[in-house]
């Protein structure tokens, strides 16, 4: 069981930023748009928003200073891709067991420890058959009843009849319903969009293809919506200023889906060249999720699955240096859930195992994160102005890119949550 500092205790009352100035001052300070380290660093941060950052800033009168030592400060990580209403276990048999209010509590636990991990920001992409639950989860963080990242939540995500989230594997005559929500044309995407928006969605996830198979060696997945009916759902989300991410891991869906302009490609394993032209074109980026094809492999129940799901793994490594080459923009999500929350600073690791630079790596992270969850000029760097979203961690991420993995110190809005 995690004990977490009294501070964290008495900071989840409340969730109002103090309007006392603050100044933090570490060994280093990450200018993550420039990739420098400042050294010393230090930020003025008064209520939620930072007013100063440097080498060294104005110390006003009665401001309260805390040294954060041989650390560096930079934003608070944000992942594109989590499921809050996930756990490690049987996905399928969570989801029909656990019913929506014990899942709504799970999900605010998960939500906590992604926030003191670091994640001050999250897109949760689909509450797995918990329906709008992740509504209330955002809205109590919001009001600051429970610690939490600032969040963008899809609700349920949208699949096909037998699709990918569908409860293919039990019993028919059960009636097992499907872990999103139906809809099987352009008409039915519509309804289901504006159902979605009306219970309080952020953004739209559907599932654009599934499920994955390597077939005489070559990856195989199946399509689940034409690219006229993924236009048709990214249309009907921009009438009301929102947008549409996909769950799509190879061709043809993932070019169906940079043809119809969604907002990213998530897993991403299979590119193709026309897709990676319109994708940089788009600047729509490709979120990698390496660290739940990392979980799943190292926990299979069999060598043989293990040893499968490293072969997929080791495919998408190879994929992935093409997209790197390619120029496509990506940006950070986990799709922790199935694995355990607060353990997803794992992701920017991998990333980087598999050819990316610690920076670039950071500022896909936190630059495109930003932009992607509808947040840039607001967080992902530390500049007056911003959110005072800051983290402190051991070590100089730019030499090892690790260092994310040991956050010493949280404040989300000038709320410290973790010191």
């Amino acid at each position: 069981m995690k004990r977490w500092p009294i501070l964290f205790l008495l900071a989840t009352g409340a969730g109002i930023a103090q309007q006392t100035p603050i100044v933090l001052h570490a060994a280093r300070l990450l200018d993550v748009e420039s990739g420098r380290l400042l050294a010393p660093g230090e930020l003025l941060v008064q209520g939620e928003r930072i007013v100063a950052a440097g080498a060294s800033v104005t110390h006003p009168p009665g401001a309260k200073t805390i040294d954060l030592g041989d650390r560096t400060l930079m934003p608070g990580l944000i992942d594109v891709h989590v499921h809050l209403f996930l756990h490690p276990g049987a996905e399928d048999l969570q989801t029909v067991e656990e019913s929506v209010p014990q899942r709504t509590i799970i999900a605010t636990i998960a939500a906590r420890d992604d926030l003191m991990a670091g994640f001050t920001a999250e897109r949760d992409m689909g509450t797995e058959g918990a329906g709008a639950a992740d509504t209330a989860v955002r809205n109590a963080i919001n009001q600051g009843l429970i610690p939490g990242p600032r969040l963008r939540i899809s609700g349920n995500a949208i699949d096909i009849l037998g699709g990918h989230e569908d409860a293919n594997r039990f019993n028919p005559e059960q009636h097992v319903l499907s872990n999103a929500t139906y809809a099987n044309n352009a008409f039915e995407l519509v309804n289901v969009i504006r159902e979605q928006f009306k219970l309080g969605a952020d953004f739209i996830k559907m599932y654009e293809t599934g499920r994955d198979s390597f077939r005489d060696g070559k990856f195989s997945t199946p399509y689940q919506y034409t690219e006229a009916e993924l236009r048709a759902a990214v249309n009907e989300a921009a009438r009301v200023g929102k947008q549409v991410a996909v769950h799509a891991t190879g061709e043809p869906g993932t070019l169906y889906a940079a043809r119809a302009g969604v907002v990213t490609i998530d897993h991403a394993d299979q590119l193709s060249d026309e897709t990676m032209r319109l994708m940089k074109e788009k600047q729509i980026p490709a979120v990698p999720t390496f660290a739940i094809s990392e979980y799943f492999a190292d926990h299979a129940e069999s060598t043989e699955g293990s040893a499968a799901r490293r072969r997929a793994l080791d495919y998408h490594a190879q994929e992935f240096r093409k997209q790197m080459a390619s120029g496509i923009p990506f940006a950070v999500g986990s799709d922790v859930g199935p694995f355990p929350h607060g353990t997803q600073a794992r992701e920017f690791v991998l990333m980087a195992k598999y050819g990316m630079k610690p920076v670039a790596v950071i500022q896909a992270g936190l630059l495109n994160g930003a932009k992607v969850l509808g947040w840039e000029g607001q967080i992902g760097a530390l500049k007056p102005g911003y959110f005072a979203d800051v983290i402190a961690v051991q070590g100089n991420p730019l030499e090892d890119i690790s260092a994310l993995e040991r956050v010493a110190f949280v404040m989300k809005g000038g709320v410290i949550y973790r010191q």
